[in-house]
């Protein structure tokens, strides 16, 4: 992968030329927006991170309105400088990490039906939008994305390094939560999108861990339920500062499987 340009992502066959087709909307569309959107905002002025609830206000989010990429960009644009890029839906990890390498957080556009509204096997608009483009505006959160998915091109073709690299992901960027004024709040998207799991995450029932590299990547995640371990950083900064010790304790941990080999 390191042989190939920087931009390579964006000439690979598999990445068609999409767009938002905002036009393209339906009733329906709009119904399951304001749906989604008025049952879980109320939850997170108290639940969410402050940069969480600072990036609605900053890509202005509203019930009544998809989200627009074409107004969402602009916002991006003057802020961390990164931009969405319309996927067909789940891509291959190399294209996932090459474009957040790139500043391109990938995303699709279509939105779950009306009878698909408590759960959904692959993550949707509502979900790439709603959940994880407010912390676009956020300067630390990005540069970890983008130094995270450097680190993962560079072992693009080793399935270990990846599985590792992806439980960093999980339970940061997709179930991560943050101690701000001694309280516990949500920023991983996973559970920004899901009114049951803000809930829950923010209980007594799941255990809580300060963020702890080499304690997450030899942590498996579950797809199909509500995660019964959460890590808590204390700052985005100390999210980004931890990229240095990702790449030790991965090389460490890549080591030590192939010495059992």
């Amino acid at each position: 992968m390191t042989d190939k340009p920087k931009d390579w992502v964006f000439n690979d066959p598999r990445l068609k030329e999409l767009k938002q087709d905002y036009a393209a909307y339906t009733e329906e569309d709009f119904k399951v927006w304001r749906i989604l959107f008025e049952r879980q905002m109320p939850n997170l002025p108290k639940a969410a991170s402050q940069a969480y609830l600072e990036g609605v206000k900053a890509v202005k989010f509203t019930a009544d309105r998809i989200a627009n990429f074409e107004e969402l960009n602009e916002v991006l644009a003057n802020t961390t400088g990164w931009q969405v890029e319309v996927v067909p839906g789940l891509i291959d990890n190399d294209l996932f990490f090459g474009l957040m390498n790139l500043k391109r957080f990938p995303s699709s556009t279509w939105l779950r039906k009306m009878d698909q509204l408590d759960y959904l096997e692959e993550p949707d608009m509502f979900h790439d939008a709603f959940a994880h483009m407010p912390l676009l505006v956020n300067q630390p959160y990005v540069d970890f994305l983008e130094k995270l998915s450097g680190i993962a091109l560079k072992h693009i073709q080793n399935p270990w390094a990846i599985q590792l690299l992806s439980r960093i992901y999980w339970f940061t960027i997709e179930f991560g939560l943050i101690r701000e004024n001694g309280e516990l709040k949500v920023y991983g998207a996973g559970i920004l999108s899901s009114a049951g799991e803000t809930k829950f995450s923010l209980s007594d029932e799941p255990t809580h861990f300060p963020y702890n590299v080499r304690q997450i990547m030899s942590t498996e995640y579950w797809k199909d339920r509500f995660q019964d371990k959460y890590w808590v950083i204390d700052s985005y900064e100390q999210l980004f500062n931890s990229i240095p010790e990702i790449e030790e304790v991965l090389e460490e941990m890549l080591a030590e499987k192939e010495a059992k080999n």
